[in-house]
């Protein structure tokens, strides 16, 4: 059975997991992978490597200057976890962006509301059937421009979980003013969504991640060293030479 979720799917678990990143974003600790404590005792090094190094300085300097900008209310910083906001930073402007793009292509246009016309006494059966057809097609110019369904450029509704789950209508190509996704957009879609639930679900720690060490930190035998772990399960190390197996308490076999 094929248990990949589709598209739509995708684009409704970045919806309920938003909240989530909201609660994690006063959350300051930095969850480095593969895990600090598990990297030094395969090492035995006391300092992280040259990447993870450059990536705390520039979220250090990043975090200065955040907390010494004006826009910031009261006169203490307010702490935040820099790597959940820039993935709700990328995750929303990415989504926001391919709505605004399927949007232009898949939704119809307004209908447009007959011309103004002078009021006038409706003296015979036929005037009273001209001014209540004009009339009820006004009311539905109006209805069709207001539609909830449609996607804005402009407007308090555009946030990422309305993109979300404005895009997951389209991609299960539910009903609306909108023409069905091409092959061509479905596609766009569905490399969207996947990309911006692994960002999500990373933030979270909820996906599995896989991750083989540098060259310079071999096992003793010379082998690559991969660590796995992630969606809450403890990282376990693995030489892909000789086998032995690590986690962050000591050699689990070799």
């Amino acid at each position: 059975m094929n248990t990949t979720p589709t598209t739509a799917q995708q684009l409704q678990q970045i919806a309920r997991l938003w909240p989530d990143l909201h609660d994690a974003l006063g959350d300051r600790t930095q969850h480095a992978w593969p895990p600090p404590q598990l990297r030094d005792y395969l090492t035995g090094l006391d300092r992280l490597d040259t990447e993870e190094q450059e990536a705390r300085r520039h979220q250090a300097a990043a975090l200065r200057a955040l907390e010494r900008s004006p826009d910031q209310l009261g006169t203490r910083p307010v702490p935040i976890s820099l790597r959940v906001h820039d993935t709700m930073r990328m995750v929303e402007a990415a989504l926001l962006d391919t709505a605004d793009r399927i949007a232009r292509s898949v939704q119809r246009a307004p209908m447009q509301p007959p011309p103004p016309a002078r009021a006038a006494v409706a003296r015979t059966r036929a005037d009273r059937v001209r001014w209540e057809d004009r009339a009820r097609r006004v009311e539905q110019a109006r209805q069709d421009a207001a539609d909830p369904r449609r996607w804005h450029a402009t407007g308090s509704g555009r946030t990422a979980i309305r993109a979300a789950l404005w895009l997951s209508g389209r991609a299960s190509g539910s009903s609306g003013p909108f023409r069905p996704l091409s092959a061509v957009e479905e596609q766009h879609l569905a490399r969207v969504a996947a990309g911006a639930l692994a960002r999500v679900e990373a933030a979270l720690d909820l996906a599995d991640a896989r991750r083989e060490l540098t060259a310079e930190h071999p096992c003793q035998c010379g082998g690559t060293i991969e660590v796995y772990g992630g969606a809450g399960a403890r990282p376990v190390a693995r030489c892909k030479g000789c086998g032995a197996i690590w986690h962050e308490g000591g050699v689990v076999a070799a």
